[in-house]
């Protein structure tokens, strides 16, 4: 979901992050991967523009940063 917020393909965020795109595929499928892996695409995500909100009831998610004067 974070991905396609941010209009990236699997590629991208692959780059971004510094890991193959099987490595990103295998995240989206929920297969288990090494935490540092999953860190480092989500430092990505978030540096990219993404905020992960934490399960407060409604179930845990995500929303874009709200950008500040072309920030």
């Amino acid at each position: 979901m974070a991905r396609v917020a941010l209009g990236l393909g699997v590629r991208d965020l692959a780059t971004l992050a510094g890991v193959a795109q099987a490595t990103v595929s295998r995240l989206e499928r929920g297969e288990e991967l090494k935490p540092s892996t999953v860190a480092g695409i989500r430092a990505s995500l978030e540096t990219a523009g993404v905020e992960f909100i934490e399960e407060n009831g409604g179930g845990a998610g995500v929303r874009l940063r709200e950008r500040r004067n072309g920030t």
